[in-house]
Formats: C-alpha cells, structure tokens, sequence
C-alpha cells in the first residue's frame, strides 16, 4: 500500500490526515496549541510549540494507522499563511514567539509607510496592501526589536520563513531553507509578477535577502526527512487557502472557493493573468506548477470560526460549535441584531486594523439565540462584501461558481443562510478536508501516485447545494443593516 501524508498547521491546531492511493482519508491526529497575547492586538504562537505538535501528530497517525514510513510516497505541508518566524541558522531555535497573521502590532508602521506614499508601488509588486495582516513588517519588527537581530540578520546568521518553510527546515534537520510561491506571495515581499523577491521592498523595510528562502512551485522537491523512521520527501507546499483552492479543484477561471475556519478566505481564479483590484482586493497567486503561474483575486475575512469560538469560550452561550445552528434557528425573527466581529480589526474590503467589534439591535428580549445568529449572519454578510467586490473585479456577470469547505461548512444553517444573503448557489463537496487534500494532491502528484488536474478535477464530489430561499427584498434589507453597522463600528 502507498499513501500521502499531509501536514494541515493551522492557526489553533496541527493536524496529520494520512490519504491512500486513492487520495480516500485513512486516518487523522489533531492536537491544539496556545494561543498568546501579550498586548490588545498582538497575537503570537510559541514555534517550538507548533513543531512538537507536527511532530506528534505525525506519529501518532502512522502509529493509530499501522502505516511505516517506507509506505509514504510524499508529505505535502499546508499552513497557516503570513505567521512569521525568525530563527538561528546554526542551531534553529527561534529568536521569539512566531507573530501570527491575526497580529496588529504593525499597524503604525503600515500607515507610515501609507502616508509616504509608498502603497501604490508594494501594491503594483505584490498585490496586497500595506496591512499589518502581511509578513513583511513583522519582520521588520522583530529584526527592529530583538536586541541583535538586525546585525545578525545582516551577519547572515538568521533565517526567515511562514510556518511551512520552519517546518522543511526542521523535518530536513537544517538541509533545505524553502517555501513555495503561494506563501511568498503573501509576505509583502515578493514581486508575483517576476516571481522573484523584490530587493525594493527588502530595501523599503530594511530587511536583508539573505533571510529570505527559496522559492519552488507548489509541487517540487523540498528535500526529505528521515524523522519517522526511513526518509520520505516532501513534494508539496501551499498556503492553506491556496491549498484549499486546489482541494476544491477550482482549476477553471471563475471558480472560487471560500473557506471558513479561523477566518475566512475567498479565492477567485483569474487565471494565467492576474487582475488589478479597484474593490481592495488583494491579487495573489493561487498556485505555481511547472513554473506556470495561476493568478486568484482573494478576499480575506479575520474572523469567521473564531466568533463561534468566542461564543463557546467568553461568552459561554454554546459547549460546542455544532450547537450554534440549532441555537440560531430558535431566535426571534422579529429582533435584527448585528455583530460586527472586527475582534481583530477589518479585513477586506475596509482593512480597518483598528476596528473592534459591536453589536447592534440589542433589546430587553435579545439573548443567547439572536445573538448566536447574529454570529452566523456576520459570516455571510462579510461573505457577500467579498462577493460583490469580486463581482466589480471580475465583470459583474460573470458566473461565478462558489465552493464552500472548512469546519464552518458542515452546518447546514449556516451555509443556507449564506445561500439566502449571497442569493446565489452554494455547493458543499463531499470530501470537506479541502485544505489536507490539496496539499496531499500537490505530493502524490509529484509523486506519480496521484492523477493530473482534469483527472483530479473529476474526482470532486458534490455534497449538498445550497439554493437561495430568501426573499430579495428581505435578503438586501438585511445586508443594508449589515452595512449601516460596519460603518458605525468604524466611526467608533
């Protein structure tokens, strides 16, 4: 028996999904790690801490399976994106907690650089806005900030990576300093057009080159690792939402997926030619195989899942996630409450790093139901900001065909009502584990045990459509609230 390994290092939790030759999931560990945060805003993740979880899960999967490590014909890694880590070449310890996405801390250094005028040339490079969401000033931040850092840096004697290039590093044991081209994409780094990282913003943000890793395609050789017992390569690496994007086999321009975790990430294949946002979009690349690049409009969502977790966690109104649905669907449909939850600030398309969330509507009869499905409903109504920004980007009649996947997608109230607001289908695959089967594809591809995109591409499986069953009329007077309080949440 043959099978591939993929690695999903997530925000909350790394998880090990072991696929066979039939890319069907044969086993599954999981373990949680801690979440740190040391200032309002600032978010971080202890890296060792992250690595002892990969490890762990990777044997606790082969072990649970019965499978060796000679049987493994590839590992693919996908990760949490723009989570950035800074370690010591020679002995590999990190110089401080990893920064995660969600981090805030710099934001001044974005508007300073906003009010340079500088935006509009990153933004020509890269594709993204200068936003504390991004690598780049995170590195900038550490290198400023940890005593050392910066002459270090210069010395050549530290390494910068997003958690998959820590990942090869360590399960290479200090052989192989690379990422792919998805996860440069997202460093603020990295001119997307030339695929090549741009000495202008290094010089820009003071970040010297010799930090930076490699960059392969999606699908290469990222050498291998002898830890789990014979050596297995490592054929394949995507950020998680690219590597969702290719789970779902959204190979054709017009296909977007939209995945709802942690956050929630919209992705819009614009095919062999990347599309300029006027929506504040970001334009990214959605893979690289063969040294061809596909292009994606992305719209990114901060906070999505986490708000079901504030619900079970601070505020103590469910025990567990699936309990939301059942909670909703029991609020008074008379009452319009709104949450708006900018916990960590705004993502696209108003990129407020300072907003904080609010809830509105709130009455003497408003409790755990409305405010449990006003929960959901910011899900869907940041969804529908996505949608029709995309829609102003791409052509607002193109058909755009919507695929769902993440832990949020196996609530069937959920993903009706996301139905009901976008008024468009909504198409939940059978195989939801998008995100581990993307990266395991890009392995077992590499690999020869995997079939080509078209022959991947037929193996995607619908679950359940979701129809709109909302009237118009209701569906936009909902969204006119929705925006009636993100506008008011900024004013605050």
């Amino acid at each position: 028996m043959t099978y591939i390994l993929a690695i999903d290092q997530g925000t909350t939790s790394s998880r090990a999904i072991l696929f066979d030759a039939q890319m069907q999931r044969v086993g599954t560990a999981q373990h949680e790690f801690t979440q740190h945060f040391p200032q309002e805003g600032w978010v971080e993740h202890d890296a060792e801490e992250i690595w002892d979880s990969v490890l762990t899960v990777c044997r606790e999967v082969l072990k649970t399976v019965g499978v060796a490590a000679n049987q493994i014909a590839g590992i693919g890694i996908t990760n949490q994106r723009e989570t950035t880590v800074i370690w010591d070449r020679a002995t590999g310890a990190p110089i401080h907690n990893a920064i995660v996405w969600q981090d805030r801390r710099t934001a001044e250094i974005c508007e300073r650089l906003r009010k340079a005028g500088c935006e509009d040339d990153v933004t020509a490079q890269t594709g993204l806005l200068l936003d504390p969401y991004f690598s780049g000033t995170k590195v900038k931040w550490l290198l400023d900030t940890v005593p050392g850092a910066r002459d270090r840096a210069a010395a050549g004697e530290l390494l910068f990576g997003t958690i998959d290039t820590f990942l090869i590093w360590r399960l290479t044991e200090g052989r192989v300093h690379a990422t792919d081209a998805t996860n440069a994409a997202r460093t603020l780094l990295f001119d997307i057009h030339k695929g090549e990282w741009s000495s202008e913003i290094c010089d820009l943000l003071d970040i010297p080159q010799a930090l930076l890793p490699d960059v392969r395609d999606c699908a290469a050789d990222f050498g291998s690792t002898s830890l789990f017992g014979s050596k297995i390569p490592i054929l394949g690496v995507a950020g998680d939402q690219q590597a969702a994007t290719i789970g779902q086999a959204c190979f054709q321009p017009g296909m977007m997926k939209s995945t709802y975790g942690t956050g929630c990430f919209a992705l819009l294949n614009t095919g062999a030619q990347p599309v300029e946002s006027k929506n504040r979009l970001l334009t990214t690349i959605a893979y690289q195989l063969d040294g061809q690049k596909t292009y994606a409009l992305e719209g990114s969502i901060f906070i999505a899942g986490a708000a079901v977790q504030w619900l079970r966690d601070a505020l103590q109104i469910i025990e567990a996630a699936p309990q939301s649905g059942e909670l909703a669907a029991q609020a008074d449909p008379n009452q319009h409450v709104v949450l708006v939850p900018a916990f960590t600030g705004l993502g696209a398309p108003y990129w407020k790093p300072d907003c904080r969330g609010a809830i509105f509507g709130l009455t003497r009869n408003s409790g755990r139901a409305e405010i449990t499905r006003a929960t959901l409903e910011s899900i869907a109504f940041q969804t529908r900001d996505l949608w029709h920004a995309m829609q102003g980007d791409w052509g607002a009649e193109a058909d755009v065909i919507l695929r769902v996947d993440g832990g949020m997608s196996a609530s069937d109230w959920a993903m009706q009502g996301l139905s009901d607001i976008l008024g468009a289908p909504v198409d939940r695959p059978v195989m939801q584990e998008t995100t581990a089967l993307g990266a395991a594809w890009l392995a077992g591809m590499k690999a020869g045990v995997y079939p080509d995109q078209a022959g991947f591409a037929e193996t995607w499986d619908l679950d359940c459509r979701f129809e709109p069953q909302k009237a118009e009329a209701d569906r936009d007077a909902a969204y006119a609230r929705w925006q009636r309080a993100v506008q008011a949440t900024m004013a605050f």
